[in-house]
């Protein structure tokens, strides 16, 4: 039998950790699991290090599994790892999880994250259309967006904006249903009437 006179660590008893915290090990040659015996989930993990199995940032007291949060071998799911990480990308999350750093309960490495597109997505610049203009309402342009997936809180589910060429002011409309867009461009018309003493020319 192998001893240890230089070892600087507390040892801990397998059994006594188990019976504390409801759980079991799992060993293998180079590293073991803690598991939750009801889901098999992975709660704990370390590696094998000079004939012993190392717990990392072990406490002389070891907290019980619902307070085992503390250790950074927690095992969740790839989209919760993707958002505790700050979206990196699927090759950085591959290496994390080939290191060892990270434990995944599912094996699925390439994932669809609905925030990445959005948020590396950028605005393109606006080619000259080729229009001029000299003064307000000569020129409208206008578009209606929807349906939305989802209702507003007053219960809108398209909008139409218009456009001035001339001053780029913007006028947004929500609307309920997309028929109500004559109803609104009427409104629109007499409000800029008044605003600029003046007559929409174009659309």
């Amino acid at each position: 039998m192998q001893l240890y006179p230089a070892i600087t660590k507390p040892l801990l008893s397998v059994q006594k950790f188990c019976l504390d915290n409801n759980v079991y090990f799992e060993f293998h040659p180079f590293l073991f699991y803690v598991k939750d015996p009801n889901t098999n989930e992975v709660l704990l993990s370390g590696q094998s290090k000079d004939g012993l199995y190392t717990l990392s940032k072990f406490r002389s007291s070891v907290p019980s599994i619902p307070q085992a949060y503390w250790s950074p071998y927690i095992s969740a799911s790839t989209d919760l790892w993707h958002r505790r990480l700050g979206h990196p990308t699927s090759r950085i999350f591959q290496f994390l999880v080939s290191k060892n750093k990270i434990i995944c309960k599912d094996k699925r490495l390439n994932f669809q994250c609905q925030s990445c597109p959005l948020e590396k997505s950028s605005c393109l610049s606006l080619r000259p259309t080729g229009h001029k203009t000299s003064a307000p309402l000569e020129l409208i342009f206008s578009n209606v967006w929807g349906p939305a997936p989802f209702f507003s809180s007053d219960g809108y589910h398209y909008f139409v904006i218009f456009v001035d060429a001339h001053t780029k002011y913007i006028w947004y409309y929500p609307l309920v249903v997309k028929s109500d867009v004559y109803f609104v461009f009427h409104q629109f018309q007499t409000l800029v009437k008044c605003q600029f003493s003046s007559k929409i020319k174009s659309v």
